[in-house]
This record gives structure tokens, C-alpha cells and sequence, in this order.
């Protein structure tokens, strides 16, 4: 069971103390978050793709209530070498996402595991060639159960059903790290995946309470009225992603992976979160 979110005031004094130097900061866990995306008709805003989001449910310990793409820690299992693959090999994947070999391996397959506990769609297939069509029988619900519980491996799952990790369905697309001040702190890799055909997200419940394909835009819209809760992150790539405008724009785009971490600083009594020069704005209409 998950622990409770920390409460606002034990939080901000948390990170009050770490920026007072009283306390060491928390050391940031590696994760891995999958932007699942499909073509669409053109929204009001121009965008011709929507993204796959969900609400964490308000029990979690991080960001609970916020709008998130699927994704969370990496298990110690995800960098097993006897993994079934295909694509792009973990030192490929190490020099664009500025790893090493081992911690290459373990984000990308924790980038396809969570993505199918999360959301059901898994980016493996038969052959190197071809992709699981459809994820929706009760079988393969109980793959992914066995999965969130850790009585079952993604290596295990893939081997038991004839299966190989197609890395190749996967783009890098940035790196952010949790601000140094922050209690729970993540360096996450973020990727973007285009819905494999056949398979279907659906809602299953546990991590979220509410699921959503939104153009890039629109979400980023209700993030500005307040009415979709995000973290900087979620927005900022939003952001990108909406400058984008169509699949093919998303995949063609050039990226350079480096990390960007928000400062924590208190501004008249409160603490707010600074991004870093140069990281996109999801604030306004500039660039």
C-alpha cells in the first residue's frame, strides 16, 4: 500500500531545512515516463495528435491529483541482460540517454513495464517485425497484476509469451530531474511511443482514478485555468509536444538529452519552483 503524501506544511519544512543546509538531500531515484500518442483530427488549437494522460489518485505520495504520462521508478529486474529484444541495442540507448549500459537497459524496459501496468498497452511483439495486437483478456490483466505485485518480471512475461522489447517503438525525448529541496525526488527519462495498432489503453484503476486522450494544447490550456493539476514537467513537455503539432513532427524532431532540474526557492513566504534557463515554458505563448 502507498504511503501518504507528506502534508504541504511537513513538506515545505522539509525543503526549507535542506535549503538551509540543515539536512542532505534525498538522492534521486532513476524512472522512465512513456508519452503515448496517436494522430487525430485537428483541434481547435491546430494540434493533429493527442497524448495519453492520467490522473494520480490523491492517496499517492507523489504528485497526488496531479496529470501524468505513464511511467514510475525502475525496478532492479528491469536491467536483466536475458531480456528478449529488439531494436536499437542498450548502448545505443546509453549514448543518447547518457547512461551507462546497464541503466540504458533498465529505463527502457522500465519505460515498456510501466507503460503496460499502467495503461495495458505493452510495446513487444513476436519478432522484430511485428506487434502484440491486442492486450485486453483477462490473461493478460493477470500478467499485468503480476507485474504491479513483482511475483513477475517484464523478462519473465516477455519469455513465457514468446516475446521481444521492441526498443525501436520508443524515442528519447528529454530528462528531468526533481528539484534538490524536494522530499521525494525522481531523474526521470521521458520517451514518446505512438499507440501500436490494434492495442487500446484502458483505465486500470490502482496509480489513477481518471484516464484521457487530450491534444497537447488543450491539456495545456486546462493546466492554465487551473483546472488540470501538473507538475513542470507534465506542462513543459506539453508544451513541446504541442509545438510539434502532428506525429510526424513529434518523431521527426531533433533532441539533445540533457538534464534539467527546477530550483526550489522561497519567494515572499512561499516556495515555488524556478525553471532552469533554457527549458521550455509552458507559462505563456513565448518561446
Amino acid at each position: 500500500m502507498a504511503s501518504p503524501p507528506p502534508a504541504p506544511d511537513e513538506a515545505a519544512d522539509w525543503s526549507r531545512a535542506v535549503l538551509a543546509g540543515r539536512v542532505e538531500p534525498v538522492e534521486a531515484r532513476p524512472a522512465a515516463t512513456v508519452m503515448l500518442l496517436r494522430g487525430a483530427a485537428a483541434s481547435a488549437q491546430g494540434d493533429a495528435l493527442e497524448v495519453y494522460l492520467l490522473r494520480r489518485v490523491p492517496a499517492m505520495a507523489f504528485a497526488p491529483g496531479a496529470y501524468v504520462f505513464p511511467g514510475g521508478g525502475v525496478d532492479p529486474r528491469d536491467a536483466d541482460a536475458a531480456l528478449g529484444w529488439a531494436g536499437p541495442s542498450p548502448a545505443v540507448w546509453a549514448s543518447q540517454l547518457g547512461a551507462d549500459e546497464e541503466s540504458a537497459r533498465a529505463l527502457v524496459c522500465a519505460a515498456v513495464r510501466e507503460t503496460f501496468e499502467e495503461s495495458g498497452v505493452l510495446l513487444a511483439g513476436p519478432s522484430a517485425t511485428e506487434v502484440v495486437a491486442d492486450t485486453r483478456g483477462d490473461d493478460w490483466e493477470a500478467d499485468r497484476r503480476a507485474l504491479l505485485d513483482r511475483s513477475l518480471s517484464l523478462a519473465g512475461l516477455l519469455e513465457r509469451r514468446g516475446l521481444v522489447l521492441r526498443s525501436d517503438l520508443l524515442r528519447a525525448w528529454s530528462r528531468w530531474i526533481t528539484p534538490v529541496a524536494e522530499p521525494r525526488r525522481f531523474d526521470t527519462r521521458f520517451f514518446a511511443a505512438v499507440l501500436p495498432r490494434g492495442q487500446r489503453p484502458r483505465e486500470v484503476g490502482g496509480e489513477a482514478d481518471r484516464v484521457a486522450w487530450l491534444s497537447p494544447s488543450e491539456a495545456l490550456a486546462g493546466w492554465r485555468r487551473g483546472e488540470l493539476d501538473m507538475l513542470p514537467p507534465t506542462a513543459a513537455t506539453l508544451r513541446e509536444l504541442s509545438d510539434c503539432g502532428t506525429l510526424h513532427g513529434v518523431l521527426g524532431a531533433e533532441r539533445e538529452i540533457s538534464p534539467i532540474m527546477p530550483e526550489i526557492r522561497e519567494v515572499d513566504g512561499t516556495l515555488r519552483a524556478v525553471l532552469p534557463e533554457g527549458a521550455p515554458r509552458p507559462f505563456d505563448d513565448s518561446p
